[in-house]
């Protein structure tokens, strides 16, 4: 991975990287509270709309699908004609999709309303790519932190979004969030003017058909269970945050209650960024994905303990939590496993893998709560879990951590383990 750091040290100063890090992370607030805009409303909407309740979280579905299709176009510009390409792209499909939205709601048109949320996974799968862009841009040492600098943004899209639904659902009555989709239309242009002023550094080989054949890539033990673990940590938070505010409205809850805590799920999902590129670096990715899903298990059993305000709130933090470790961790996982000349098809190909799933799930959630209720939406969000800790104790990577903090403390305590165990 020498390439990287060669292009960062040639091409890039510290006063660059510091801008670049501050306009990616500023972005990610932007682009983050788009999407949080999207699932505090589109179920609820999806409800107000559609001709069968049962599709009311189909929307959010579809965003999800527009994700999980857009990250290899996604990724195919930016190795073709650069970055900043993809994200003009990006920008155009989140401003469209805003647009859009708001004349479904003056229609009362729920496929065109569908179709919108498409293009907003468009864009989602635009904001997606922030966090890899990042770390191209810093050395091989500093990408942990980077990725973790990046997220911190979407702190700030956790309170963002949730206040742009609050004081904008009503504003252009009698049309339900009609000047929320405006707001998301907007926030997408933003997000393309701050992206405008970020360098990244190109590798000379990135546009050729250097490197290995994917097939030989994805086959790696530790990229199986990276993708395993992004599938499921972001599976399972889109699983049950889908069907939660539509769960709480069920159970008697305001959509204001709601709004503050998927706002607090978003800050949940975000905040744990400031430290957790120096938790990885220090006990390793693996360790910080074990503890995301110990985590996501709080999530659930809390989710199964009752259906009070309280309950839904603790949820959301416990899921958001869960997330920032178990996602940024298998992130981490990724990064280890691409030579430069793969990066972009490899890292779409991930995100392309982890949200073609998390589409599955979403059409799953509404379905089970509304023909089966609340509990067993959490009940089935437990076995992937486990499957998520199997594949990760399958790479030996906790072993290989543990025999590196023997080797830091004391050479004659490494020599100890057996060879055959490291």
């Amino acid at each position: 991975m020498s390439g990287i750091s060669e292009s960062h040290d040639a091409g890039m100063g510290k006063a660059q990287i510091r801008s670049n890090m501050i306009r990616f992370a500023v972005a990610q607030a932007f682009g983050s509270a788009n999407s949080v805009i999207v699932y505090a409303t589109g179920a609820i909407v999806g409800d107000m709309l559609a001709p069968n309740k049962a599709l009311a979280t189909f929307p959010i579905s579809v965003f999800v699908v527009g994700m999980a299709a857009c990250t290899l176009p996604t990724g195919a510009i930016a190795r073709r004609w650069g970055r900043q390409a993809a994200f003009r792209t990006g920008t155009m499909a989140g401003m469209t999709a805003g647009l859009i939205s708001a004349l479904a709601v003056l229609l009362g048109s729920f496929w065109l309303f569908t179709g919108a949320m498409f293009l907003g996974g468009a864009y989602a799968a635009a904001v997606l790519s922030f966090r890899f862009a990042a770390a191209d841009c810093v050395p091989q040492e500093q990408r942990a932190r980077a990725l973790s600098i990046v997220m911190i943004g979407g702190v700030f899209a956790g309170v963002l979004g949730p206040q742009i639904v609050t004081h904008t659902m009503k504003l252009l009555p009698p049309y339900l969030f009609l000047a929320s989709y405006l707001a998301q239309a907007a926030l997408a242009v933003l997000c393309g003017l701050i992206l405008s002023g970020i360098s990244i550094p190109k590798l000379a080989d990135e546009n050729t058909n250097a490197g290995r054949p994917l097939i030989e890539i994805v086959r790696q033990r530790k990229f199986v269970a990276a993708i395993i673990c992004g599938v499921i940590s972001y599976l399972l938070m889109n699983f049950i945050m889908t069907a939660a505010p539509l769960a709480m409205k069920i159970c008697g809850l305001s959509l204001e209650s709601s709004d503050l805590g998927l706002q607090w799920h978003v800050i949940a999902m975000y905040l744990p960024s400031l430290i957790t590129g120096s938790l990885i670096t220090r006990f390793g990715a693996g360790r910080i994905v074990l503890a995301g899903l110990a985590l996501t298990v709080c999530a659930i059993a809390t989710g199964l303990s009752g259906i009070t305000q309280t309950h839904f709130w603790v949820l959301l933090i416990f899921l958001g939590l869960g997330w920032n470790f178990a996602f940024l961790g298998a992130s981490s996982l990724v990064l280890e496993c691409y030579r430069p000349e793969e990066r972009t098809r490899v890292q779409a190909f991930n995100d392309f893998v982890v949200f073609g799933f998390v589409a599955v799930g979403s059409f799953i959630s509404g379905g089970l709560l509304e023909t089966y209720g609340w509990r067993t939406v959490c009940w089935v969000a437990l076995p992937p879990l486990f499957i998520a800790a199997i594949s990760l104790a399958a790479t030996g990577t906790f072993r290989r951590k543990v025999h590196e903090h023997l080797d830091a403390m004391d050479p004659l305590m490494a020599d100890a383990v057996p060879s055959d165990q490291r």
